[in-house]
């Protein structure tokens, strides 16, 4: 087993350390989501954590890690009445995102179940994370199915397995610790709900810092062992200060005006639900107890609604993760002054600190993590997007330079082009599909083979048997019951009766948008139009988990403006920054977006595309440019790929050039006003219902 990096060893990331510390002294905080851009030491901290847990009491021989003071009774290797006791380091278990159900969950040996009615279970890896340290990396790429297991063993505390009638259930209580990229793609709601805390972390931008980060990494690089054991010290300090603080929380007294401000914080940033005040509450009192005080101060509410509040607050995707501190502190203010009487006059601070002052461990809602004996003298970092530069880092500078000295995004950059304007408000859009029946990803648009869904029919298993259909294994036994000597009442099953249920549900596609910015679409209140259906279209694959692509066509040339991705907000800052202008084309953006289906196809060649093209359907500039376009567009017909033209021409006049180019494709037309889901102006179900030869003339 390799030595892991020491957690006292990192560089700068205090908020990150101090999350995670949290958790260590009160694992009711509920785990900590850690949100940042690649290498920024996320996986190192989370894995160094685990040594600094203190030991767990098991009972002997037990797989599901019962606690001997409490033992649970359905436990499947029970009872444990009579069981030693024994103690063990606390485990971190890695979930890896392409995991299985039933290496998630365990395993069910169904055979022996059916024939021998015997509950031969072997446990998966939330069993072994009971009372440990569950780590997700990349955990916004967790497969929906899987989503939906953790959340449930959250909720409950126990996971269970079942399958046609035979159930297991065993205790899963664990720290959930993910790691994102968000670039790769948001989580679900519910999931990101779930998670107690989070944390933004960037790589520092001081000189020092980083050279201390690179010096440190090439030390343990070069001798593991030995750089462990020049921290040694400092681990054994923190690890005794956590299990100080663990015996310390028991003790802390949450106060009415503690709560009351966790309260009308919640209520202030409008979060969803009750669980936000709950964490808050509970990490707060973690925080007093790291501090080795019995008693919550107002910092320690400010620091927790940093940590609990920011992805609580976000209402959709393309909002900007953060919280608005000038808001956070006013209301604490707000609240303690419906608690606390007016104070005598000359005594203007009796806590002798607030939220902007140097309270008992510093105030201002500074982690007390660099307070002990585990920080060593380094730099701080200060981190998050909104974090100021400091004085003296490169670039900075006292009076901020002039917004017109360097052009902004979405600025004209030639002759004949706009800036772009903003996208108009966003709505709900009817469901577009891809035809037939896929086996990609899972997700929400188009119908799919898939592990989870309602049964269509059933096969032989291929492989280990995973989802048993029952009366077809009924069946294939019952002929053959005489011949194999059956003389009680049980059904004599044997391996080759065992038939596998076939599921339908849903899959997440590739929706690749290929959008028009020529000069043709430039009116500013069109374009905004055209931004917003975009915009709504994007959200629609946030929702259904698809991968998007943004292929803009201007001027003289196309663009990838956005590989294929999971992060729609990355679409959408693209989309928000494209300027128009220039010819129509028509012909170079089809023909990139071809490229980009090819290439995407050896990647990923499950996936099924569709294409949404954002056009008034004119093709301008070079020769023939018309025919050129319908040569490129029946490539895609040729494939067989799904698509959908927004048709985006506007006025009395319209020429119905969307509906010549949806003809060529081999799909279908829909207006920007058919494109709402509350709209009456056409029935707009999926690619296929659309397909028909009298919409395409349209």
């Amino acid at each position: 087993m390799s030595t892991p990096y020491p957690f006292t060893a990192l560089v700068g990331q205090d908020d990150l350390r101090l999350a995670l510390l949290l958790n260590a002294v009160s694992p009711a905080v509920g785990g900590v989501l850690v949100r940042g851009e690649k290498g920024t030491a996320k996986s190192t901290a989370v894995r160094a954590l685990s040594a600094l847990l203190p030991e767990v009491p098991v009972v002997a021989g037990c797989r599901f890690s019962c606690d001997p003071a409490a033992a649970d009774p359905n436990c499947p290797d029970g009872p444990h009445e009579s069981a030693g006791a024994t103690a063990r380091p606390a485990r971190m278990v890695e979930l890896p995102v392409g995991a299985s159900e039933d290496r998630l969950v365990g395993a069910l040996d169904i055979e022996r179940a059916l024939a021998e009615g015997v509950k031969a279970f072997e446990p998966g890896l939330l069993a072994d994370a009971h009372r440990g340290i569950l780590y997700v990396d990349e955990v916004n790429l967790l497969h929906d199915h899987l989503v939906d297991l953790l959340l449930d063993a959250a909720a409950m505390g126990a996971s269970y397995v079942e399958r046609e009638g035979v159930s297991v259930r065993h205790a899963a209580r664990f720290l959930l610790v993910g790691t994102m990229n968000p670039e790769e793609g948001e989580l679900r709601p519910q999931l990101l709900d779930r998670f107690g805390l989070t944390v933004e972390v960037a790589a520092s931008r001081e000189t020092d810092q980083r050279v201390e980060v690179v010096r440190r990494r090439l030390a343990y690089d070069d001798d593991p062992e030995g750089f462990a054991g020049r921290w040694s010290e400092d681990e054994s300090a923190l690890r005794d200060r956590v299990v100080a603080a663990r015996a310390l929380l028991p003790r802390v007294v949450l106060g009415d005006g503690a709560l009351r401000q966790i309260a009308a914080t919640c209520a202030a940033f409008e979060v969803d639900g009750m669980r936000a005040d709950i964490v808050m509450a509970r990490t707060a009192t973690a925080l007093a107890a790291w501090a080795g005080r019995t008693d919550v101060l107002s910092e320690d509410v400010r620091q927790a609604a940093l940590l609990a509040l920011p992805h609580r607050r976000r209402r959709n995707p393309f909002d900007a993760p953060g919280l608005d501190e000038d808001k956070l502190d006013e209301a604490l203010e707000d609240a303690r002054e419906d608690e606390e009487p007016e104070p005598p006059e000359g005594d203007d601070d009796p806590d002798g600190g607030g939220p902007d002052g140097d309270g008992p461990d510093g105030g201002g809602g500074q982690p007390p993590a660099g307070d002990g004996p585990d920080s060593p003298e380094l730099p701080s970092q200060n981190q998050g997007p909104d974090a100021p530069e400091s004085p003296d880092a490169p670039g900075a500078d006292d009076s901020p330079a002039p917004q017109e000295s360097a052009p902004t995004a979405g600025a004209p950059s030639g002759p004949g082009e706009q800036q772009a304007v903003r996208a108009a408000e966003p709505f709900r859009t009817k469901m577009l599909s891809v035809p037939g029946i896929g086996e990609g990803a899972a997700g929400r648009r188009s119908r799919a083979r898939t592990e989870h869904g309602r049964t269509t029919g059933s096969r032989r298993p291929r492989g280990a048997l995973t989802k048993l259909h029952l009366a077809a294994t009924v069946q294939a036994a019952a002929p053959h019951q005489k011949a194999r000597g059956r003389s009680g009442a049980g059904l004599v099953v044997r391996r080759d009766d065992l038939r596998q249920a076939t599921r339908e549900g849903r899959e997440g596609n590739l929706v690749l948008f290929v959008v028009d910015a020529s000069g043709s679409m430039a009116a500013r209140q069109r374009m905004s139009a055209v931004k917003g259906a975009v915009l709504s279209l994007l959200l629609d694959a946030y929702q259904r988990r698809d991968k998007v692509g943004l292929v803009t066509f201007r001027g003289a040339d196309a663009e990838v403006a956005l590989p294929p991705t999971s992060s729609v907000d990355a679409a959408a800052a693209r989309l928000e920054s494209l300027p128009t202008g220039g010819r129509t084309p028509l012909s170079a953006g089809l023909l990139k977006a071809h490229d980009v289906l090819r290439v995407e196809r050896l990647r990923d060649a499950a996936r099924r595309p569709l294409v949404v093209v954002v056009t008034d359907g004119r093709a301008t500039g070079g020769v023939e440019p018309v025919a050129r376009a319908g040569r490129a567009a029946r490539l895609f017909a040729a494939d067989g790929v799904a698509s959908v033209v927004v048709d985006c021409e506007s006025g009395y006049v319209r020429l119905g050039l969307a509906g010549q180019l949806a003809g060529e494709l081999g799909g279908t037309v829909v207006t920007l006003d058919e494109l709402r889901a509350d709209s009456i102006a056409g029935l707009v179900k999926d690619v296929q219902g659309m397909n028909s030869p009298s919409r395409r003339a349209a």
